[in-house]
């Protein structure tokens, strides 16, 4: 028997005596936790223990088409790769106990692109190729996870924080449902030309809210509901034989019926309605309704967005603001990720600004000065969790500088009652003052382009921090023209300052992610904490909303949501789909924990904070972070290749 022959057999050896203890082993880690007893076994029985010395390869490039599979049982393996410039090597990645390598190579037949190294004393359980294919064909678990990796891991994260909800809440559909599951019975339809008396009885015969008009096509070309019919009846010159055309809301707003709840949820949210058309192919197929939509969800984001919208008093605001917390927890019951929430949290947050500035000027008066209300940082890029403070600013138009002032002059003592109230409402005021009751903050559209032109020209450090909380600027209140044009003016001068772009990329670099060589994660302590923990937003979540703010306005995108930005830069080849994927995932899955601590937080009556100890998470989510800051990581790495830094 050869040296090899006799590693081989001892290493099979080592297995079969401790089968049980194997299979204990493997499943306190996913995907094999989730497994069949008996694919699990199969797999236990075709392995190998084998032992790697402090810097040995595991296997490299060089080796050619990979040849096994292999989960670290002890230690922990890094993963260098040849940097494309120069002789050095980066280390890409670090795998340790229960985590297993190099799927993508095995699946392609190829050769690994990356070295594994054993950074420690180390040992692996080794599967041989055929023994992985069996097991990749009897286990559809493994095949998924083989197949999507981190992603199936996600997906069971979100199966245990939708299980968690739905066992306090209760669930029938999910906010993913397919709008055409919910649209039970056939649309109430007429022509333009039926009285408005016939349609009105109609709808009370069939029992409904709402009677779509379609042409002779079946399209769709207005709607009337029981809000349009109190207005005919508030109107005495109103004429019920009158054709249903003269009174109908034309235009209906219409989904597919492969749109999800969710899709229908924001749109009523943003424009104010409460049914939604579904067509296909552009015939009328299906109506859901606010009633439709939420009866069964238990979910009544509509309701609570006019109820914000209509409030008569501060107090009632300040009052709702803590329905939205609820509104989270509900939302999670039914499968709504946290890009969703964060966009709906944004979004009755941009309603609860309106609202309180209208009460504001129907307190105060209207200073007959038009002007926009600008939002800057998370609710710019439409990113706002239950924690966040202010950060916006006044947009006028004004002349020359003399007219300039004494418009600033008249606005504000407004903006500042605004910000007031806006405290009150749970909005935080900003510490570092950048709130539109400053005077550098309250400026004509000249005077903003002239500070963002100065932001780009003189690159210093306090104008590098301007440039990330403004340049994600976005109007919620007043004509949007003025800050789309700005925007697009930010555009044309970064795509031409490619210094400018460079010290971007070095402070998008300032913020590392706190994950190390030699241990899982980089942790600090914070004042008078007991135990070290890391930053979900600053370490976590700032260093692909840096990376990719930069990228995006280096290439003329006009998006300002974090993920938006993402795709929009794979779709235009600036980075790998692939990359963008993973980038996006990661990014969900750290936004998806702050949420839950942000959650857990509120219901402790806790002050809320960004800062976690991984050891308070499980096995699954602290690996899935670990991953989410790597490719972080990742991002930066890129940056610092493209910028030369």
């Amino acid at each position: 028997m050869s040296k090899q022959d006799a590693y081989e057999q001892a290493g099979k050896t080592a297995v079969l005596q401790n089968i049980q203890g194997m299979l204990q082993f493997l499943q306190r880690f996913p995907p094999f936790n989730q497994m069949e007893h008996g694919h699990l076994a199969y797999l236990v029985e075709q392995c190998q223990l084998r032992f790697y010395a402090s810097g040995e390869s595991i296997v490299k490039p060089s080796d050619g088409p990979v040849t096994h599979f292999f989960i670290v049982k002890q230690g922990r393996v890094v993963g260098e790769r040849q940097q494309a410039v120069g002789p050095d090597t980066e280390t890409t990645f670090e795998i340790t106990t229960g985590e297993c390598f190099p799927l993508a190579a095995l699946l392609g037949e190829r050769a690994t692109r990356t070295e594994h190294l054993a950074g420690e004393d180390t040992f692996c359980l080794q599967l041989n190729k055929a023994a992985f294919i069996r097991v990749f064909s009897l286990s559809e678990v493994f095949r998924d996870f083989a197949l999507r990796g981190v992603s199936s891991l996600l997906d069971q994260v979100n199966q245990q924080v939708r299980q968690r909800a739905v066992e306090t809440l209760g669930t029938q559909y999910s906010l993913n449902t397919p709008l055409g599951e919910l649209a039970m019975r056939h649309p109430v339809v007429c022509a333009a030309e039926l009285p408005v008396r016939e349609a009105v009885r109609q709808m009370h015969e069939q029992q409904v809210g709402s009677i779509v008009i379609i042409d002779a096509q079946r399209t769709p070309s207005g709607i009337f509901t029981l809000r349009d019919l109190r207005q005919v009846v508030a109107d005495p010159a109103a004429e019920l034989d009158a054709p249903i055309a003269r009174y109908m809301t034309a235009t209906p707003f219409c989904l597919s019926a492969q749109a999800t709840a969710f899709d229908a949820a924001l749109a009523m949210t943003e424009r104010h309605i409460a049914h939604v058309c579904l067509v296909d192919e552009q015939r009328l197929c299906g109506v859901v309704s606010e009633r439709d939509l939420f009866s069964l969800q238990r979910v009544d984001l509509v309701h609570l967005a006019r109820t914000i919208r209509q409030a008569g008093r501060l107090d009632t605001l300040v009052a709702l603001r803590g329905e939205i917390g609820q509104l989270v927890e509900r939302m999670l019951a039914h499968g709504a990720s946290s890009t969703q929430i964060t966009q709906i949290v944004t979004l009755l947050n941009d309603h609860t600004v309106c609202r309180v500035i209208e009460l504001t000027l129907a307190e105060h008066g209207d200073p007959g000065v038009p002007f926009t209300w600008l939002c800057f940082g998370s609710e710019g890029r439409r990113e706002q969790t239950l924690y966040t403070d202010q950060d916006n600013g006044i947009l006028f138009e004004a002349g020359e500088a003399d007219e300039a002032q004494r418009i600033r002059g008249q606005l504000l003592p407004l903006a500042r009652q605004i910000n007031q109230s806006l405290a009150r409402c749970g909005f935080t005021l900003c510490t570092g003052n950048v709130m539109a009751g400053n005077p550098e903050l309250c400026l004509s559209r000249k005077e903003w382009a002239r500070r963002f032109a100065g932001f780009i020209r003189e690159a210093s450090p306090e104008n590098l921090l301007g440039s990330t909380i403004y340049f994600d600027l976005r109007a919620v209140w007043g004509d949007e023209q003025g800050c789309e044009q700005l925007r697009q003016g930010i555009l044309a001068q970064v795509a031409d300052n490619r210094l400018f772009q460079r010290m971007l990329a070095e402070n998008a670099l300032r913020q590392r992610p706190p994950v190390g060589r030699l241990r899982d994660f980089v942790l600090t302590r914070q004042g008078n904490d007991k135990a070290a923990t890391l930053d979900l937003k600053v370490q976590g979540l700032t260093p692909f909303v840096d990376g990719a703010r930069l990228l995006a306005l280096a290439h003329g995108i006009s998006a300002n949501n974090t993920l938006e930005r993402l795709r929009q830069l794979a779709r235009r080849g600036v980075i790998e789909p692939l990359d963008a994927a993973a980038f996006e995932e990661a990014y969900h899955f750290i936004q998806q924990t702050r949420m839950q601590q942000h959650q857990r937080q509120s219901r402790d009556h806790q002050p809320y904070s960004n800062r976690l100890d991984p050891d308070s998470l499980n096995h699954l989510d602290r690996r899935i972070l670990r991953e989410s800051l790597r490719q972080a990581q990742r991002l930066q790495s890129s940056l610092a290749l493209r910028y030369q830094l």
